[in-house]
């Protein structure tokens, strides 16, 4: 029988195997509405996809008697504390309150959690050093590049507590699941069961897709109809899926 580590490694895979399109689809037949991340991209469109429990930061609007640069010093300082605290196989969410203005990050802290094996980093802020991250294998996505040093607009004060990132609630152990067209935070409760009828889901389309191509009207083959479902099981023997 496969082991806790097994099954979320089988689980992660599985998550990175479908598109957030069709998550966020599956998410929404069981009420969940709001769990995309709005205008939070992929630094490098067309790296590797991501997917891993998310380990949260929460900034608040910098103060200057407390966003000095000696904080960046201080061990317990939850801006640079997450960097070594986040486990490997996790990714570390930035709340920025959806506030670009100045970095959440650059290549220094992105290389140190690849280094040490973290999943990926979200952001709904921006990051420094753009082009030297682009070329990291590292998962990156973020509202849009931010030069100016993080303490002039964030100052950190809480780690893995539950937090908003682009607009949606993430709380600690959630599921970050990112592609090419953004991010979507799973509930950990349903992630299994929302992975399977993803799968599942993705099967169908590629064959709703394939009769479309081949002159089917669209009606009968989508939504899914009795029919349809009979053609694509004899579809998906003869495919193998």
């Amino acid at each position: 029988m496969a082991d806790a580590e097994e099954l979320n490694e089988k689980l992660m895979a599985d998550l990175r195997g479908v598109s957030v399109a069709t998550l966020t689809t599956v998410l929404f037949k069981r009420g969940f509405r709001n769990q995309f991340l709005h205008d939070v991209g992929p630094l490098d469109p067309g790296g590797r996809r991501m997917a891993g429990p998310a380990f949260t930061v929460r900034t608040i609007p910098a103060r200057e008697d407390k966003a000095v640069p000696a904080v960046l010093s201080d061990r317990k300082y939850p801006g640079r504390a997450a960097i070594e605290a986040c486990p490997a196989g996790h990714v570390l969410v930035f709340d920025c309150r959806q506030d670009a203005r100045s970095a959440s990050g650059g290549d220094i802290l992105m290389t140190r959690l690849m280094v040490r094996g973290v999943e990926g980093c979200v952001t709904d802020g921006g990051m420094r050093d753009c082009g030297e991250i682009e070329e990291m294998d590292f998962p990156v996505y973020q509202v849009q590049p931010a030069p100016p040093i993080s303490l002039l607009h964030h100052l950190a004060v809480d780690m893995q507590m539950p937090i908003a990132c682009g607009g949606a609630p993430v709380y600690p152990g959630d599921i970050m699941v990112g592609d090419d067209e953004g991010v979507v935070a799973i509930p950990a409760d349903i992630a299994v069961e929302v992975a399977a009828d993803a799968i599942e889901t993705t099967a169908y389309e590629d064959f709703a897709a394939e009769q479309v191509r081949h002159g089917a009207e669209l009606f009968s083959v989508y939504p899914q109809t009795d029919l349809s479902r009979q053609k694509f099981e004899r579809w998906r023997r003869e495919k193998g899926r």
